[in-house]
């Protein structure tokens, strides 16, 4: 019989050797690079303008808040005249100048240092206290988790912008950014901690985790080591979008006038001083809300680019 034939068996035909191409099916292809979620994410997020425009704005934000000086040589509050009151737009003030008669543009500049300041005091407050509820609730289970999660409950049905109202008002004698960062921030951490219980809950049943375990290693390290590692990409996307809604929150209680102080710049504080003078001056109200839609939109639109990229059905789907 020609080797060519294929050899015939009880119940079925065997295939020669040379027509099955073994090699070339199981070949590891070596010069491939190395990929998991994060370096998948990372090829994803770079090919998506989204990810560039906000990544760009919110660079932006950053130098200024670090070094508003490149911006402007404005004194914000040192130059301010009343016979500028309201004033519009003039050489060396390109918009214009608010009731007191300071300059519009060099207040938002040197306002975005304390609005940023208080998201990012708001996201570290909050992802620790929801990182740590979160992790040992999700992972130990039983009693441990029936306090912590029962206690993330209560916080959770208290809108943290009422609290918010309420602990500035009592502590109205020291308002600064920290205290208002710490009365947003207490009341805002159950949404991570719900966030990163649920994905711990997901991940602790894996096989390299059930591994782990049969090897002897004790379940605090297996947490930190395997367990926490794994299941903290949607905490990434919960941050991102929780820094916009925490600049978004200080605008709001400075607006109601429980927030920072007049005397503090910020973005909340020219918007409620503003309010009034609507109608006769409406630069002095539009321009800063503008820098804070601009701010918040480019947060949120990076942090929707972020769980996108993380999430591999979403990825599949495009």
């Amino acid at each position: 019989m020609s080797s060519n034939v294929p050899t015939r068996s009880a119940n079925h035909y065997v295939a020669p050797l040379e027509e099955t191409p073994l090699v070339a099916v199981d070949a590891v292809k070596v010069a491939e690079k190395p990929s998991n979620l994060w370096i998948d994410a990372w090829r994803d997020m770079r090919r998506r303008p989204m990810f560039w425009i906000s990544a760009a704005i919110i660079l932006l934000v950053v130098i200024v808040a670090l070094f508003p000086g490149l911006f402007t040589q404005v004194p914000p509050n040192d130059d301010c005249q009343l016979s500028n009151s309201n004033g519009g737009p003039t050489d060396g003030h390109l918009l214009g100048f608010t009731k007191q008669g300071c300059d519009v543009y060099s207040r938002i500049i040197h306002g975005t240092s304390t609005s940023l300041s208080v998201g990012i005091i708001v996201i570290i407050l909050t992802t620790v206290l929801g990182v740590v509820f979160g992790m040992f609730a999700g992972y130990y289970g039983g009693w441990v988790d029936s306090v912590l999660s029962r206690a993330g409950d209560i916080f959770f049905s208290i809108p943290y912008i009422l609290a918010a109202v309420v602990i500035m008002s009592v502590f109205s004698a020291y308002r600064n950014v920290f205290v208002i960062s710490l009365a947003i921030g207490i009341f805002a951490w159950p949404s991570t901690a719900r966030v990163l219980r649920a994905e711990i809950l997901r991940v602790k049943n894996a096989d390299y985790v059930m591994a782990s375990q049969a090897l002897g290693v004790s379940r605090f390290r297996i947490l930190m080591r395997h367990v926490l590692p794994n299941s903290i990409a949607p905490v990434i996307v919960v941050t991102t979008i929780s820094l916009a809604a925490a600049i978004v929150a200080e605008a709001t209680l400075s607006f109601l006038g429980v927030g920072l102080p007049n005397s503090t710049m910020s973005w909340g504080n020219d918007i409620s001083a503003a309010q009034t003078d609507l109608r006769t001056a409406p630069q002095t109200l539009i321009y800063p809300s503008i820098a804070l839609s601009i701010t918040v939109l480019s947060f949120i639109m990076l942090g929707e680019v972020v769980r996108d990229a993380l999430d591999p059905k979403a990825r599949a789907q495009r």
